[in-house]
């Protein structure tokens, strides 16, 4: 049986560079800001997330530009503190989910480079443990190899056609998350950046993507 986990929408205010800075990397890496705080909240120990600069508030003046929307004033323009918008799980503060994001921003220009293995362990383990490691890595590969489609010789022309790219049986009904939540998978794995990276295939990806929500 799963679990549902109650998730909560942060307002986190940040500089307006810093906000720009994080929408663009969630851009490149087609996520939102969300998957981006979550990737590094449950992958990075709390206290090497702590040791990461807080960026904090905007300074002074910095302001954003927005339009109320509701309430005796809606409509007219609003000068307010830059922020982001995400949503996890319950529980985080705003200088833990701003310092998560400084650090992927950090990872993604490669001014940090992180190590989730003790070295002390890594040590005491690799006799045993390094062969099983590069044993699975190596069964891992082969499997990635095997399940990535073939690209379509005249590209996606049809409904079936960007099925069988996404991986879903012909005549599938998938719903806008699913088909969301298929691509995003299958990214990560064919976009060009990526060890596996595959132009041809990233190509077919997103225009399967448009036929399935178009």
């Amino acid at each position: 049986m799963t679990t549902k986990t109650r998730k909560d929408s942060y307002t986190v205010p940040c500089s307006s560079q810093f906000r720009d800075a994080i929408n663009q990397l969630a851009e490149r890496r087609r996520v939102n800001v969300g998957d981006l705080a979550r990737s590094i909240l449950l992958t990075v120990p709390e206290d090497k997330i702590r040791s990461v600069p807080d960026p904090g508030g905007p300074p002074p003046g910095d302001r954003e530009e927005t339009v109320l929307k509701s309430g005796p004033s809606e409509g007219r323009p609003w000068r307010r503190k830059p922020r982001l918008q995400v949503r996890l799980a319950s529980g985080y503060d705003t200088s833990m989910v701003r310092r998560a994001l400084n650090l992927a921003l950090s990872l993604d220009r490669e001014d940090l480079r992180l190590d989730l293995i003790d070295p002390a362990d890594a040590a005491a383990d690799d006799a045993a443990g390094a062969p099983k490691i590069t044993e699975e890595l190596e069964r891992l590969k082969a499997i990635v190899s095997v399940l990535a489609f073939d690209p379509l010789k005249d590209g996606v022309q049809s409904r079936s056609d960007a099925l069988h790219v996404l991986g879903f049986a012909p005549g599938a009904r998938p719903d806008r998350s699913a088909v969301r939540n298929r691509f995003r998978m299958l990214a990560t794995i064919h976009h060009p950046d990526s060890n596996y990276g595959n132009h041809q295939r990233m190509s077919q990806l997103n225009a399967a993507m448009e036929i399935l929500n178009g």
